[in-house]
């Protein structure tokens, strides 16, 4: 809600809260913050069975229910046990309208925090407040109530406001959420933020499936790497000599990886389901070799870790790559931040190949070398997404270099050794 005061006593706000969530507490314990976790009352559930049922976010996953059971237990506020498979179908439809217009993860985490304070993450049709409904209990004068009903909308209404506050990119998230929301209650956005955090860090993939997708290897098996894009189950390859190569791989939902996973002939191509963290890796004559590895919320990389034949597999998350060796062991590399992309290529040309990420906050690259030395590249712009591979042929070296593909463009930056640019034009914009 955004004008004047919402709630008039704290029995109110407690009545509220059992409507679109089932949690209440005392009133004492929604003033002060005091109660250490929310209990659903007698009185609360018998209101609330009075009252019209949540409006569906969309399809609820399996994918979902393995993030609210893995997730439930390590947030420490009021949605702390109680996340649900519903609850993050919600925080998903929030994090891909955030997604969708290319503002980067502190945009999902503002709206997530003001949707766990405002609803619990229900997307509520019944007017408790006044006339406030929906995810974000927006009074009427933001829009239709089938407007205010629809998760994307919503969404968008909240991002509207949001982006023209002043340095919204870094302010604290209670005071972005407070100067959109002008809520009686101002203090209680801050203690959510962390949880929201959480749960968006485990939603956002950074790469949207629902348009086309980068990806680099060595297709045809000449001097340099190319480029390609992934498109609802169909590589779209480029050739050294422009040509286009079409391989159908994967589903909707996949995100693409490329290697050599049998050590002969031109790099291979794949897939990462998040919804089952299995790879679907396509070999050289066309087979399937599937390796569980990842959960949802990972992000896929692919490249020659410990220096075999073949190339491998691994996942990003929170900071952290999981890498496979050929013997299915694990090695785990710490590297990057919350909101950073990962890439991987032999960035010093010796050795096993290294590891990397993009942060589209800054624009820059962060690679690490082989000696676990940082190289910091300026190189790319918020909703670029990166690749990485040896666009010029080494020029007589070795070594791996960077791009990004833009979507605005459907067009690819590539940076050579000597630090100059390359662009193809490929792909679909979106």
């Amino acid at each position: 809600m955004t004008r004047t005061a919402r709630r008039h006593i704290a029995a109110a706000f407690t009545a509220a809260a059992a409507l679109t969530a089932g949690l209440v507490t005392s009133a004492a314990a929604a003033e002060t913050g005091q109660a250490d976790r929310p209990t659903l009352s007698a009185s609360a559930a018998d209101v609330a069975a009075a009252n019209s049922p949540n409006y569906s976010c969309g399809t609820e996953t399996s994918a979902d229910r393995s993030t609210a059971d893995r997730l439930s237990s390590q947030l420490t506020g009021t949605l702390r046990g109680y996340l649900t498979s519903y609850r993050v179908s919600c925080a998903r439809a929030i994090v891909n309208a955030v997604q969708a217009r290319g503002l980067p993860q502190r945009a999902a985490v503002n709206a997530v925090t003001t949707a766990i304070v405002e609803s619990t993450l229900y997307n509520n049709p019944n007017m408790i407040d006044l006339d406030s409904v929906g995810l974000f209990q927006q009074r009427a004068g933001w829009g239709s109530f089938d407007q205010r009903m629809n998760p994307a909308w919503a969404t968008n209404a909240f991002l509207n406001q949001m982006v023209k506050i002043s340095n919204w990119e870094t302010k604290p998230i209670g005071q972005v959420c407070q100067a959109v929301q002008i809520s009686a209650y101002p203090d209680r956005y801050q203690t959510q933020a962390a949880d929201a955090q959480t749960i968006v860090s485990a939603l956002w993939s950074g790469l949207q499936t629902n348009g086309d997708v980068p990806v680099s290897g060595n297709w045809d098996g000449g001097a340099a790497a190319n480029v390609g894009v992934w498109r609802s189950g169909v590589f779209h390859l480029r050739n050294d000599d422009g040509s286009i190569a079409k391989v159908d791989w994967g589903q909707a939902g996949d995100l693409p990886v490329s290697a050599n996973w049998d050590g002969s002939g031109p790099d291979n191509l794949g897939v990462f389901r998040p919804s089952t963290g299995q790879f679907h890796l396509r070999m050289d004559d066309g087979s399937l070799t599937k390796l569980d590895w990842g959960q949802a919320g990972d992000l896929p990389v692919a490249g020659n870790w410990d220096g075999g034949a073949a190339a491998n597999v691994g996942v990003w998350r929170n900071g952290v790559f999981h890498l496979r060796n050929d013997d299915g062991s694990i090695a785990k590399v710490d590297w990057g931040q919350a909101g950073d992309l990962p890439v991987s290529g032999n960035w010093d040309g010796s050795g096993p190949d290294n590891l990397g990420v993009f942060r589209p906050s800054t624009g820059q690259f962060h690679l690490r070398n082989d000696d676990g030395g940082l190289t910091v590249l300026d190189w790319g712009q918020a909703g670029d997404l990166p690749v990485g591979a040896n666009w010029d042929g080494g020029n007589g070296g070795p070594a791996a270099n960077v791009g990004i593909w833009r979507p605005s463009q459907g067009r690819f930056h590539l940076r050579n050794d000597d630090g100059s640019l390359t662009t193809l034009d490929w792909g679909q914009p979106r």
